[in-house]
């Protein structure tokens, strides 16, 4: 059998074997005597000691709680209503339309929606749709999509990717937008009516442009050829998605609000995280400061119901919102603060009760009776 014999320790810590004549034979696997390799870096660890952890403790508790409150305080002067128009029940106004309309249904079916609003509404109000059990997170769905084809490139549109399959192609032509999520765009269309004391119905003007991100709507998105190309021609040798009613060149009339640039079609292209979520339709801009922007009293919001929700067992509501610096209502950011906040404090009294009781018994206390 052959014999071997080890070396003693090289300089540089490695441990050499050797063969037959002292000839080397492997090397060991230690890492090399290096700071580095053998973890000998200058290294800072903090020491906690009554000295530096109440204080900290303290601070925190001072600081996040009046932080809590003032948050908290903030979210609950946003005023927010929420209307469900899902019509699952059967005393909801459009039962009717969520038991009888599917995607394939052609005529439109329309119900209206009273409510009554107990505090007016000063500053700019935010018109939100919400959906409940919509899970726009899926992989597969959230992959669907054509980013050049959104941009308005050329060649996208005339041969989708295919991630966007099966929504690539129908009756052999070139789907624009394709994919499953420009497929399964929300289309309801809300209107908000004001029902004056005098017996009149006055309809509340809804602002259709500014929901979108600008980096969307200048970057992300564009038409083939620009913007202010003829679409019907720029679209020419596509067809409108599966669900679609019209083709992506007639969802608006405003030229800049119009095809692969409309900001409702921007909005939805947006993916949620959660299955429940709220995306912004509309903004009701305020007029002057001596007229609230929503006056207190009775309302109707007339809902042409074009978006089915009872396959996938969903619930659709509209928000009527105002924001404030912090955003819209958010009042678990507030109380997470006060909490936290609360729980420092008091871990900071308990702590110092127990240091000013059991720390210098043994004389290594730091902080001075």
């Amino acid at each position: 059998m052959m014999a071997t014999s080890y070396n003693a320790k090289d300089e540089d810590g490695r441990v050499t074997v050797c063969g037959p004549g002292g000839g080397p034979l492997l090397r060991g696997k230690k890492p090399e005597n290096t700071a580095l390799k053998q973890q000998r870096l200058a290294a800072w660890q903090p020491v906690l000691t009554a000295g530096t952890a109440l204080p900290a403790l303290f601070a925190v508790g001072l600081l996040f709680i009046p932080v809590g409150v003032g948050l908290f305080v903030t979210s609950n002067n946003i005023r927010e209503l929420e209307i469900d128009y899902t019509g699952a029940d059967a005393s909801s106004p459009c039962f009717s339309c969520s038991q009888s309309f599917s995607w394939n249904s052609t005529r439109p079916c329309t119900c209206t929606v009273p409510f009554y609003l107990e505090q007016p509404y000063e500053s700019n109000v935010y018109v939100y749709y919400g959906l409940s059990n919509f899970y726009q997170n899926h992989r597969r769905y959230v992959k669907s999509r054509d980013d050049g084809q959104l941009n308005g490139n050329e060649k996208s549109l005339t041969e989708p990717s295919k991630e966007c399959e099966p929504y690539a192609y129908r009756d052999n032509e070139p789907i624009a937008p394709c994919g499953a999520i420009a497929n399964s765009m929300f289309n309801d269309t809300l209107e908000l009516f004001y029902n004056d004391p005098n017996g009149t119905k006055i309809q509340i003007p809804l602002n259709a442009t500014g929901i979108a991100w600008w980096t969307d709507k200048h970057v992300k998105f564009g038409n083939p050829g620009g913007n202010d190309q003829n679409l019907s021609a720029a679209f020419q040798g596509t067809t409108r998605p599966v669900n679609w009613r019209r083709p992506v060149y007639e969802l608006d009339s405003d030229r800049g609000n119009n095809g692969f640039v409309n900001e409702d079609f921007i909005v939805w292209m947006r993916t949620a995280a959660l299955p429940t979520f709220r995306k912004l339709y509309r903004i009701i801009g305020k007029k002057d400061n001596v007229v609230p922007t929503l006056p207190r009293g009775n309302y109707t919001l007339e809902v042409v119901y074009n978006y089915p929700v009872r396959s996938f067992e969903g619930r659709k509501r509209v928000i009527l919102s105002t924001i404030s610096w912090m955003g819209g209502k958010n009042p678990f950011l507030g109380v997470a603060y006060i909490a936290v906040g609360a729980v420092c404090f008091f871990l900071g009294v308990v702590l110092l009760a127990m240091h000013h009781k059991c720390g210098n018994r043994n004389g290594d206390g730091d902080i001075s009776n």
